[in-house]
């Protein structure tokens, strides 16, 4: 399949605006049928579910006939999925749920977002567990490895969390291989597939894991999540929810006072958008991305005064369009500012909640990178601007410097 990048961009309404959109890892712009299918909802089914009335069942059809469709979409049965507020609040919910018990070992990832940390470091300090931290060596592309876990995990682990790819380094993550060490072990897997997800199909019988979560407002859609626990997965979560309630299935047990209604039915028009995993949709989104991150990433290493962090190359199977850099002299907030001085580029600077990775594995301050996010319908000559862009701001500091350096007025303010 061609890609045809008039009817793609056709398919998103906001980018008709004035706006250059490279924050796609903080979140993608919304399709445009979802948009309308939430207007309709609300226009057209807006009531409570489970009643016996016309409109209440046509409701709860449109809402048990989508979660059933997103179960589906990632080759889990309706059973194995929860949709909730954010990946941050599923997570948590998670850990509040797991059975596990003093003296219990975790294996924690020091390069995840910290909605996949945050939880487990609690658990361990309010049971009495014992933590350990995954944490890769190298200094500018570090990378979670089946190997490296072997050497840390024992009998006693229970359970290892980690990222399917970082949401600053953008390198994947061979969660297959990872999973098989931890389950040798009987250890189960905790992934987050947030910063994955917008980019590859995710099957997650195939990847072998036993809780997975993503959110789809990163996926073409609206601010919900959806968190994977497999059946066999589900005999260590107890149920938070009302006694009343069967407990039989990951909704039941974690699905506090529901999923978001109106946003929950529209989903579906992201996976018909999408397509199956190996269809032409995705297969186009991958070459698409490939070109787009290889042309930053080209320029990127060009210039000495750059270092990427993550993958220095392109390859589509080994790392995804969420490009992170560091210029040197510079703070990444004002190199930001400088860029969309000049421009409608919205760029992100920081680290993106993703604070252990940054300060502590990458050895950076608090300022963080400059980070790049990139989805499909974004476009090769926007990646041409952006790098025109780049080249401005490089030289004009340059030049200042150069004017400092020959004695002339002038000020470097970075």
């Amino acid at each position: 399949m061609a890609f045809n990048e008039e009817s793609c961009r056709a398919a998103f309404p906001s980018l008709k605006n004035n706006q250059i959109f490279f924050d796609n890892t903080g979140g993608s712009q919304t399709l445009g049928a979802v948009i309308d299918s939430i207007c309709d909802y609300y226009t057209h089914s807006n009531v409570q579910l489970d009643a016996s009335y016309a409109m209440s069942k046509q409701a709860t059809s449109r809402f048990d006939g989508a979660h059933d469709i997103c179960a589906s979409y990632i080759n889990a049965q309706p059973d194995e999925i929860v949709l909730g507020s954010a990946t941050t609040q599923l997570f948590r919910n998670l850990s509040f749920a797991l059975k596990l018990n003093k003296g219990d070992e975790i294996i924690v990832s020091s390069i995840d977002h910290e909605a996949n940390i945050a939880p487990w470091v609690d658990l361990a300090e309010q049971k009495g567990l014992s933590l350990k931290w995954w944490k890769p060596n190298h200094l500018t592309s570090p990378k979670l490895l089946a190997n490296d876990l072997e050497a840390i995990i024992s009998e006693d682990t229970k359970l290892v969390c980690c990222t399917h790819a970082s949401n600053i380094l953008g390198t994947i993550t061979d969660i297959k291989s990872i999973a098989r060490v931890a389950h040798r072990y009987g250890a189960l897997i905790c992934v987050d597939g947030v910063g994955y997800a917008p980019h590859r199909p995710v099957d997650v019988k195939d990847l072998g894991v036993d809780f997975y979560c993503f959110s789809w407002y990163k996926v073409y859609g609206p601010h919900i999540s959806m968190l994977y626990g497999s059946r066999t997965a589900q005999h260590h979560v107890r149920p938070l929810n009302h006694f009343f309630n069967s407990n039989i299935g990951l909704s039941d047990k974690l699905g506090l006072a529901g999923a978001n209604y109106e946003m929950t039915q529209s989903l579906p028009h992201i996976i018909d958008y999408l397509g199956p995993a190996g269809g032409p949709m995705w297969n186009a989104i991958i070459e698409r991305e490939e070109i787009l991150q290889t042309t930053l990433i080209d320029y990127l290493r060009s210039r000495p005064e750059i270092t990427i962090y993550g993958e220095p190359h392109g390859d589509a199977k080994i790392r995804l369009s969420t490009i992170s850099f560091k210029v040197k002299g510079w703070n990444s907030q004002d190199f930001c500012e400088a860029i969309e001085a000049k421009t409608t580029y919205g760029v992100r600077s920081g680290t993106n909640y993703a604070d252990r990775l940054v300060r502590e594995v990458l050895g950076l301050g608090r300022d963080g990178v400059v980070r790049v996010g990139m989805l499909h319908y974004n476009t090769l000559s926007e990646v041409h601007g952006f790098i025109s862009t780049l080249d401005e701001v490089l030289s004009g500091i340059s030049a200042k410097k150069l004017a400092v350096a020959n004695g002339q007025n002038g000020q470097n303010g970075h």
